[in-house]
C-alpha cells in the first residue's frame, strides 16, 4: 500500500518473517518517523526504499486511521508544504490522470 501524506509518503507491505508487525518503507529521511514517532528506522543506501521499520499491524492501523479523523482540507496537494515533495506529489497526480484517460475516456 501507498499512503502519500502532505508530509510523508509511505510504502506498507506485509513483512516476509513477522505475522503481526507490517514493513513501513520510505524514500525521504523523517517520514516514517512523522507517523510512526516510536519506530526504530533502519536506513539501506543501495535498498529500493532507503529508509525501513517493522511496526506491528495495529499501530500501522491506528496511526492511518487518526491520519483520516485529521483531514479538515478541500484540497490535498494545497497542504503540502515541501516544494520537492510537491512537485513529486504533481508528477504523481498526473501520471495517474493519463492513465485514468486511458481506461476511461473522457466523452468528447
Amino acid at each position: 500500500m501507498w499512503v502519500f501524506l502532505n508530509n510523508a509518503m509511505l510504502s506498507i507491505v506485509a513483512h516476509g518473517s513477522h505475522p503481526g508487525v507490517l514493513l513501513v518503507r520510505a524514500r525521504s529521511a523523517g517520514d516514517i518517523e512523522r507517523v510512526f514517532p516510536d519506530a526504530a528506522v533502519s536506513e539501506t543506501p543501495t535498498a529500493d526504499y532507503r529508509y525501513r521499520a517493522d511496526v506491528p499491524t495495529a499501530t500501522v492501523a491506528e496511526a492511518l486511521a487518526a491520519q483520516v479523523r485529521a483531514i479538515d482540507y478541500p484540497n490535498f496537494k494545497s497542504t503540502v508544504r515541501d516544494t520537492g515533495r510537491l512537485r513529486a506529489y504533481h508528477d504523481v497526480w498526473d501520471v495517474m490522470a493519463r492513465y485514468q484517460e486511458l481506461k476511461h475516456p473522457r466523452n468528447r
